[in-house]
């Protein structure tokens, strides 16, 4: 993927608050904040087996964090909401055996990437190879972040407004993420390597596609 739930919650930072339960949840358990690091002293699952790492979120004691990264299966190293994935850490608030949960949208982020590849003429089961234009052709995928996490915000409270009145805060929602959605589409563009050489030597722009309400 492109983008990550911390990429979510940049633009929608009250999104897991509102309607975390149109996404899924990971983790579930007891911990404690010491500096940087979240360790866990109870859970249902232990970090690795579920694929908690860097640009996941959690919650711990009603506040989101963003993951920098996994330090064991019980153990992370978390950030306040940053600007940047690569910016400076920073600290949160210490505090001692709060409930925790990690919740996630990783299958709506896996939908709308498989969207964006098509989008660029790029078959996501097609496996790297000679000649073939595959995702790790792209040498800017950075420039893809913010296009997949709008689509992903797009189905989110499409789903969220389909048990909601037509006005809802979540039906102007979908339609304004759909808006931006398009509006980022027509502004980005993929510089493709080709050959391999690791040298871009192709630029696509992604095709006209159409999202329609879950």
């Amino acid at each position: 993927m492109f983008a990550r739930d911390r990429d979510l919650l940049v633009l929608e930072p009250s999104l897991v608050r509102d309607i975390g339960w149109v996404g899924q949840r990971l983790v579930q358990g007891t911990g404690s904040i010491a500096g940087t690091t979240l360790t866990m002293t109870s859970q249902d699952v232990g970090f690795d087996d579920a694929g908690v790492d860097s640009g996941g979120v959690v919650v711990v004691g009603g506040v989101v964090y963003e993951v920098v990264a996994q330090l064991s299966a019980s153990t992370l190293t978390i950030s306040r909401m940053r600007g940047a994935d690569d910016g400076a850490v920073l600290t949160p608030s210490p505090v001692t055996g709060v409930g925790v949960e990690v919740p996630t949208f990783l299958p709506q982020l896996a939908m709308v990437h498989g969207q964006v590849l098509r989008m660029l003429g790029i078959d996501p089961d097609e496996a790297a190879g000679v000649g073939v234009v595959s995702e790790s052709s792209i040498v800017n995928p950075g420039s893809f972040v913010l296009l997949e996490a709008l689509g992903t915000l797009h189905l989110v409270f499409a789903a969220a407004s389909a048990l909601a009145s037509e006005g809802s805060p979540a039906a102007f929602k979908m339609g304004m993420y759909r808006e931006r959605f398009a509006a980022e589409r027509g502004r980005v563009s993929a510089r493709i390597d080709t050959d391999g050489d690791g040298v871009a030597d192709a630029t696509r722009r992604p095709s006209v596609v159409q999202l329609v309400r879950a």
